[in-house]
């Protein structure tokens, strides 16, 4: 599957405007981490890009999330590899994969970078920085809903939570006119 086949999928499917802001934030961090480590680009990009299509249909029933996504894309030519990051992302498979590992971390690092990037005057990712992302990762009260154990999972294959702060950070930025941030 191509990029541009994954992203029309995406458009098609989801309507909420702000899922597909988040699935194309991961994109950019998956990419971003696919460089830093000689990975391939397309595959972890598609694999963030596509990890949360079936939200819609399962925010109220967590049990078939990941599961529905696979299901729908299982006879478009998807990579099976992409098929077990998207259920590693979601507790369906343990993440074993480098690309897996990745994304189970990059999910909820992208919503403290957003949730980061609000408080902000501008409510822009260009007024942040991953210091000031990890000042927020600090505290506790802070974007609940961004699981730090998760996210702190980078530093299981190799990257310092600094780091990896960093790289979500500049990758997201690379991207804000896109996500309208």
């Amino acid at each position: 599957m191509t990029r541009d086949e994954a992203y029309s999928i995406v458009v098609e499917h989801v309507k909420n405007k702000n899922l597909v802001y988040h699935m194309l934030a991961c994109e950019a961090i998956m990419r971003a981490l696919a460089r830093r480590f000689g990975e391939d680009e397309q595959m972890w990009g598609i694999a963030g890009l596509l990890h949360d299509l079936d939200y819609p249909e399962t925010m109220n029933d967590p049990a078939k999330h990941g599961l529905i996504t696979v299901e729908m894309l299982k006879d478009k030519g998807v990579d099976k590899r992409i098929l077990d990051a998207i259920l590693a992302h979601c507790g369906k498979k343990e993440p074993e994969t480098l690309m897996e590992r990745a994304l189970y971390a990059v999910d909820p690092m992208s919503g403290l970078i957003v949730a980061s990037a609000l408080i902000t005057p501008d409510k822009k990712l260009s007024a942040i920085d991953g210091k000031f992302v990890k000042r927020r990762f600090k505290e506790k009260a802070f974007a609940k809903g961004a699981n730090r154990e998760q996210i702190r999972t980078c530093e299981s294959f190799g990257i310092p939570l600094d780091e990896f702060l960093d790289i979500g950070v500049k990758a997201m930025q690379s991207i804000a006119d896109k996500i309208g941030l």
